[in-house]
């Protein structure tokens, strides 16, 4: 049992510390970062619940409106729910990249609880392709809503634009990720482009954020 939780626990907890690490100016409180960890893995109960009242009830249970929509969407908007509502007007969320490291934070927590019961039905002979495909995934679906987050927060225009951006890329590459491994047999040949471009994309938002940091450091404390 013990090493099914560590290997539900490590790999999201080393992607949490790489996007943490990437933080060059002002490290975020350890204790926030880690209660959005664990608000994100509480996610997973109300969300497995609701999930199968829906396919008991045969609610939403096509592939494209699972994929969409009872996961994806509820997914996201649950992690995104947490994020706007928590962490957006936190006084610590105080530059454009903690957007980056709270957002990799409740999508990690959420991802983590959901391997640990994986592993635990399913043993672990899956722990590598789960931290290489849903675990990681998640922590890219919650890099990019964070991105926005933080140019949500700190632009003077456009913020209702970077808010609805904010759930809906995620939801809709959240959606794409399942409903490849919902639809097609063959589902790796596309699965591993996808996963290529999600790091691709997603390692961007990152030096993007990186960048924006470094000009609200530079316009409002100035040397």
């Amino acid at each position: 049992m013990l090493g099914i939780v560590t290997a539900g626990v490590a790999p999201g907890l080393a992607l949490l510390s790489y996007f943490y690490l990437k933080d060059q100016y002002d490290s975020e409180p350890l204790s926030l970062v880690s209660k959005t960890f664990l608000f994100g893995a509480l996610l997973v109960f109300p969300l497995m619940f609701i999930q199968y009242v829906l396919a008991a009830e045969g609610i939403l249970q096509g592939d494209f409106t699972k994929a969409f929509g009872t996961v994806g969407l509820l997914e996201e908007f649950f992690k995104w729910f947490i994020l706007y509502y928590t962490i957006f007007q936190h006084i610590a969320f105080d530059e454009p990249y903690d957007g980056i490291i709270y957002g990799a934070s409740v999508s990690l927590g959420f991802a983590t609880a959901e391997n640990i019961f994986y592993l635990v039905a399913n043993g672990l002979q899956d722990a590598i392709g789960r931290a290489l495909l849903p675990v990681s995934s998640h922590a890219l679906f919650g890099v990019i809503m964070g991105y926005y987050l933080g140019k949500a927060k700190f632009s003077e225009h456009s913020i209702k634009k970077w808010i609805v951006l904010s759930l809906t890329v995620p939801v809709l590459l959240h959606g794409i990720y399942d409903y490849i491994l919902m639809t097609r047999e063959d589902w790796l040949l596309l699965m591993v482009p996808f996963m290529i471009f999600l790091w691709w994309l997603g390692l961007r938002k990152v030096k993007k954020a990186r960048i924006l940091t470094l000009k609200h450091i530079e316009r409002h404390y100035p040397i």
